[in-house]
């Protein structure tokens, strides 16, 4: 009985070690702090929001150093206890990253996995770049995918893989300052001459259409010239990846995804 337990412990080690600081923060974050400051730092009925916006620099939010030491030392004449003292400071630090993540995307929280194998999945099986541009290839029916990672969080680009309402945001999502316009909606298009065309919305407005049809070519029409104009609920995304793949091509995948973008250089002058 015992070597079974050291062979499931050595088995689950590999899983355990690929796990991130603020994924592994999350855990120590739900087991002790959910209870009083609510589900992802947005405030509980005993203890106010530790995020409130999508950036430590909105004001009245404490700094993540700020928020690391009252962690540590606790707040006296509160409910607020001195963890420092009960939890190991490397829990302590994965709470910070945690909160971290929470306040920034995907690029503060990516997802654990190869991400070079991952680019092979994208390219390759995942056929990801027959609708998507990434890094001036590919194709531009769907969202450009460069810098995926700085505009959104991890768990909504992993929504986008596997769930057809991924544009509803949550779990944290809804601290982002803005979430980032979306008009990819499918629609059909019959010209008076009895053309059809198929695509992705892009945009429109009281006098054209524009949209970019299933094999990548940019279309705009005048609205005079249109017989009708079916916008049809949903998306063309497939949102069976986790089914379509293995769970580690998945996991890879969702490892480059959430790796992709470069942050903007910090303002100057600003305070």
């Amino acid at each position: 009985m015992k070597r079974l337990a050291l062979l499931i412990l050595a088995a689950a080690a590999p899983a355990l070690a690929q796990t991130t600081p603020a994924q592994q923060g999350k855990a120590v974050y739900d087991a002790h702090c959910t209870a009083c400051h609510g589900a992802n730092g947005g405030a509980g009925e005993r203890a106010p929001a530790i995020v409130i916006g999508g950036a430590t620099s909105l004001r009245g939010e404490r700094t993540e150093a700020q928020i690391l030491d009252i962690v540590r030392k606790g707040i006296p004449g509160t409910g607020m206890p001195a963890w420092g003292k009960r939890l190991p400071e490397s829990d302590i630090a994965n709470i910070g990253a945690y909160v971290h993540a929470l306040r920034g995307t995907a690029l503060d929280d990516p997802w654990p996995g190869d991400a070079a194998l991952g680019q092979q999945v994208f390219w390759g099986k995942g056929a990801c770049g027959s609708c998507h541009m990434l890094g001036g290839r590919g194709a531009a029916i769907g969202p450009d995918l460069s810098n995926i990672a700085v505009q959104r969080k991890s768990v909504a680009i992993s929504n986008a893989l596997t769930k057809a309402q991924h544009r509803v945001f949550g779990d944290g999502g809804v601290h982002l300052p803005a979430i980032p316009p979306m008009n990819y909606d499918p629609v059909t298009v019959v010209t008076k001459d009895g053309r059809t065309v198929t695509g992705v919305m892009r945009n429109q407005d009281h006098w054209s259409v524009q949209l970019v049809s299933l094999d990548g070519t940019y279309h705009s029409f005048d609205r005079a010239s249109l017989d009708s104009i079916t916008i049809k609920p949903g998306s063309i995304m497939p949102s069976d990846y986790d089914k379509r793949l293995s769970a580690a091509e998945f996991k890879d995948l969702l490892a480059f995804l959430t790796r992709q973008g470069t942050r903007p250089a910090a303002g100057r002058g600003s305070d």
